[in-house]
């Protein structure tokens, strides 16, 4: 089996059509035999400012569906946009004065917003999560209840949802609060997540180290750079052509079946979408 066989599929990449290389990096992904990629809005700061009301949320969110519009015009497949709030908003709103609940509230209706998009078919998921760093106990609290309301719009609108988290291997209690809000864990996606999970999907890091143990759990599981877009840090966090190299380098090991786990039948399972039926080379 070669490259050109298989769909290839980066589950998290940002696209920034403000102050990065935005289509470029999508034509550096296809020139590598990359086919299909899920767009992650950046942090609203980065592209904006820091989202406090509906209109900074739009914003966002159109730049980013025009970024999946314009890379799905150099993919032989597409691009889906994923669409949310970034978990850190809540720092960046309680350092300007807002109380954990405000800023909770303030997210919510990012997170709303989101379900829209979804709902009217301008975006493929949504995304949330909850601080990768400490906080006190009321910021902790209060991100865990916007991330809960993610997994109910989710739900509402059936729509898988992407978690950017802490670090670590048991999320079985989130995967279990997504199911008492209604939706399946199938539908729940940790992002930059190891080899190695419990609860929600993986969605890994496309280190070699770390695929090799997806591989060898023979679990669900999706392939990502977390490409940042920064023209700062150029290659941060790994850069588009990443996932292809890795699949390249899983078929030369005599990986198929992982190859499709990875970009065919988890995307399916996962966000409902057809990677083959979307490719035209």
């Amino acid at each position: 089996m070669d490259i050109d066989d298989t769909p290839v599929l980066d589950n998290h990449l940002h696209l920034d059509p403000v102050n990065g290389r935005n289509v470029e990096a999508a034509e550096e992904f296809a020139d590598h035999g990359g086919t299909h990629l899920l767009v992650l809005n950046k942090p609203s700061w980065h592209l904006v400012e820091k989202a406090t009301d509906e209109a900074t949320f739009r914003e966002v969110f159109d730049l980013t569906v025009e970024a999946a519009t314009a890379a799905s015009d150099v993919l032989d497949g597409r691009a889906w946009p994923v669409l949310g709030v970034h978990p850190a908003l809540i720092s960046k709103l309680v350092g300007d004065g807002y109380t954990p609940p405000e800023a909770r509230d303030i997210m919510q209706t990012g997170l709303d917003m989101a379900a829209e998009y979804v709902a009217d078919g301008e975006a493929l998921a949504m995304k949330s999560g909850r601080p990768h760093y400490d906080v006190d106990d009321a910021v902790w609290e209060a991100s865990n209840e916007v991330m809960c309301h993610g997994f109910e719009r989710a739900a509402d609108v059936g729509c898988a949802i992407q978690l950017h988290t802490e670090g670590g291997e048991d999320f079985e209690n989130v995967a279990q609060w997504a199911e008492e809000r209604g939706l399946n864990r199938t539908q729940v996606v940790k992002h930059y997540s190891g080899g190695r999970l419990s609860g929600p999907v993986k969605s890994v890091l496309s280190d070699k180290d770390e695929l090799e143990i997806a591989v060898e759990t023979d679990e669900p599981f999706l392939m990502e750079t977390d490409y940042i877009d920064d023209p700062d840090r150029p290659g941060a966090v790994l850069g588009p052509k990443t996932v292809p190299r890795r699949v390249r380098w899983l078929l030369e090991n005599g990986h198929e079946d992982a190859v499709r786990t990875a970009h065919v039948e988890t995307p399916a399972e996962v966000y409902g979408i057809d990677t083959e039926a979307t490719l035209q080379r």
